[in-house]
Order: C-alpha cells, then structure tokens, then sequence
C-alpha cells in the first residue's frame, strides 16, 4: 500500500491540508468532503482508489478539519471553487473530482464556471442542482443545533446517532473526534468554522443551487450522480432535474446508503465510483 502523506496547499492566503497517496504520475482523483465533514470521512475510500493505481488527494475545504479557517468569514461556493482550482493547478495529471454534497456543489462549480477544462470526470455523491427542501433544512437544523459543544466525543455520538438513526452507533466513538476539537472550555466542537452557516443567510439572489443550474451548459464532462438509496436529499425530481440539465449524467443507486453514502455503504459505493472511473480517466493499475 502507497504510503499517504499529509500536504499543505496555498489557496488566497489561506493553507488548505490534505492528505495524498498513491503512484506519482498516476490519473489524479480529487476527494471533496461535505459540509461539516473532514478529509477524514474518505478514508476507506481513498484506500480503494490508491490499490485500483490512482493518485488521490483528499482535501479539508477552507473552514473544516486543518485547513485555515477564513478570516472575513467567506465561504461561498465561488471561494470554495477558486481554492479547488488552486489545487488543481499543482496537478499536472489528468484528474477526476469526487464530491460529497458540499464538495460535489464545489466541484461543480469549478469546472462550471472556469474558461477552460479543469478535469476529466465529475463524481456527485448523494446532491444535485435541485435537493429536497426537507432534507436540506433538517441538514442545517443539525449543523445549528449545538453551538455549545459537548461535554464529551460520547454525547456528540449520541447526537449524530439520534439525527442519523438508520446508522448503528459505533460501539468504540473514538473515530468521531478526527471531526471535534477540544476547545479551552473544555468542551467538543465540530471542527468546522459556524460562520459557514451564515453565508446562505448573506448571500444575493441567485442562491447556490440557481448558480449552478446556470453553470450546467458548460459541464460537459462525464459525470456520475450516486444516489443513496435511503437519501432526503436526492429524490427523484432531483435525479430528473439533474438529468435535463446534464444530459450526459449517469445515476448510480447504493441502496441502505443515506446522505452519508461513503460511510454508509462504502464497499459498494466505491465500486460503482471506481467502475465509472475506469471507463473515463483509468488508472493502468
């Protein structure tokens, strides 16, 4: 197994970390997590693709894990997109971006809205242009719910276990604190900057999801949609609406799989993602 090393990225003054593994001068798969994750939730995966021969990097967004958080506050989809481009520009490989929700809309963005191709092959995993309203604001009402903290990494298991009740709780929690931090007072907080959540708020019309319906005409790529079977956030108008706006779009159901599709289901998950890729950027592995 490739060793994996831990790398800096400069981005607008800011340092993003990621983690990067596998055969120097391989095809390049980029892995962009969701909002509130870490780089951390594409470990099982990034395993999959180093052994099937790829280059990976899997990136903490500005504002998550230990990437700097900003200083003014702004986390567009448009800042998010210009760090990826940043990223990518050390890249000399060709390259597949794989994004979960957060990081699915970045990298959609992205390529969406540069005057040149950035990348060969797009993965959104469980988001599209339209989401389910319901699944998006029981999303935010979990990301708002403790500004406090926690006491302990058990009472935020039990938290995620009560918003996501069809994942069994892990009998050893101690994975979860890759996405806390220990704050002076003594209590846990998710290890993501609050300030995200405001931007939504601030934002001018067009929102996010209307920006990208716009940019589709240019994302001409192949692209693969995996939908989790048991998702709030992908349903099936979403999966047409996404279809009609880019045509070319491929859907790849994990069924049992939430909006947490790689951690859910990641065995198959990863088979289906490294199948697509195969076809358009393989690896020679």
């Amino acid at each position: 197994m490739s060793e994996i090393e831990t790398r800096r990225f400069a981005a607008h003054g800011l340092t993003l970390v990621g983690d990067v593994g596998g055969p120097e001068g391989a095809p390049a798969v980029v892995l962009l997590h969701g909002g509130g994750q870490t780089r951390h939730s594409w470990a099982g995966t990034m395993q999959r693709l180093i052994a099937q021969g790829y280059r990976v990097i899997n990136l903490d967004a500005r504002g998550h894990g230990e990437s700097d958080w900003a200083p003014d506050g702004s986390y567009r989809l448009s800042d998010m997109a210009q760090d990826l481009r940043m990223v990518l520009a050390t890249l000399g490989q060709p390259v597949a971006l794989v994004g979960a929700s957060m990081g699915g809309m970045t990298a959609f963005h992205a390529i969406g809205s540069s005057d040149r191709p950035i990348a060969d092959a797009l993965v959104m995993v469980d988001i599209v242009l339209k989401p389910a309203e319901a699944g998006a604001k029981r999303i935010q009402a979990f990301m708002r719910a403790y500004p406090d903290g926690f006491a302990s990494v058990e009472e935020a298991a039990d938290a995620v276990s009560a918003y996501y009740p069809e994942r069994p709780r892990p009998k050893d929690v101690s994975g979860l604190r890759k996405n806390l931090r220990l704050r002076e007072d003594g209590r846990f907080r998710w290890h993501w900057d609050p300030r995200i959540l405001d931007m939504g708020q601030r934002a001018e019309p067009p929102g996010p999801f209307e920006t990208l319906a716009m940019l589709a005409p240019k994302v001409t790529l192949p692209t693969l949609l995996v939908r989790g079977g048991k998702s709030d956030i992908v349903d099936d108008a979403g999966v047409a609406e996404m279809v009609r706006l880019v045509p070319q779009t491929e859907v790849f159901d994990v069924p049992g799989a939430g909006h947490m599709v790689a951690g859910d289901m990641n065995d198959p998950f990863s088979a289906g993602m490294i199948a697509f890729l195969e076809r358009h950027l393989p690896s020679g592995g």
